[in-house]
């Protein structure tokens, strides 16, 4: 079990599904994250991030953070 988690939970409106999509493939690709995130999407985004060592949820958290924000940006820049 782990000692340590986060849950962050997102609704970027019409933004929401290209939110997730973006950060949800980043995750699939990483299995040697040492940290367990699991990512749902209902009509919101919900994150739960679990470890066993606080710096590595600290880190994870922060790069799932930039990545909302940049992709939030990024949609809002192009103005679809």
């Amino acid at each position: 079990m782990s000692n340590f988690n986060a849950k962050i939970t997102i609704n970027a409106k019409e933004k929401t599904k290209a939110i997730f999509d973006a950060i949800y493939i980043d995750n699939k690709f990483y299995p040697e994250n040492p940290t367990k995130t699991e990512m749902k999407l209902n009509k919101e985004i919900s994150i739960l991030i679990e470890s066993d060592q606080l710096p590595h949820l600290r880190a994870n958290l922060n790069s799932t953070l930039r990545l909302i924000q940049a992709s939030y940006n990024t949609i809002e820049s192009v103005k679809i």
